[in-house]
């Protein structure tokens, strides 16, 4: 289970303070909120794959195989292969976003040579 994030608020809410020092309560808010967007990962480019696969980063190889085949069985296209065009387009969607977040993770793992 992953822990909430604590540091960036209260790095933020003394930066802040500092920082602004002629507003001191207007600077020490800013810097909260900054870095509440730091510990909630609003500035994430990339989706964490792990996120993706509904597993930790803890995961050991047979969890993360566990969670991404019991994830395929419930998007895989050919199970919406009569249903509406709408949700076939959204199921192939996700087990495309599954398959990259899978790669991903074998690919982090994998060693080096």
């Amino acid at each position: 289970m992953r822990t909430t994030r604590w540091y960036g608020k209260l790095l933020g809410f003394f930066a802040g303070a500092a920082l602004l020092r002629a507003e001191p309560p207007l600077g020490a808010l800013l810097g909260l909120l900054i870095g509440h967007a730091f510990d909630a990962d609003w500035f994430r480019l990339r989706d964490d794959p792990y996120r993706i696969l509904g597993i930790t980063d803890e995961a050991n190889e047979a969890e993360v195989l566990q969670a991404y085949r019991r994830l395929m069985s419930q998007y895989h296209p050919d199970k919406f292969a009569t249903a509406a065009p709408e949700l076939r387009h959204r199921a192939e969607k996700k087990a495309r976003e599954l398959n990259a977040a899978y790669d991903r993770i074998q690919a982090q793992r994998k060693p080096r040579r």
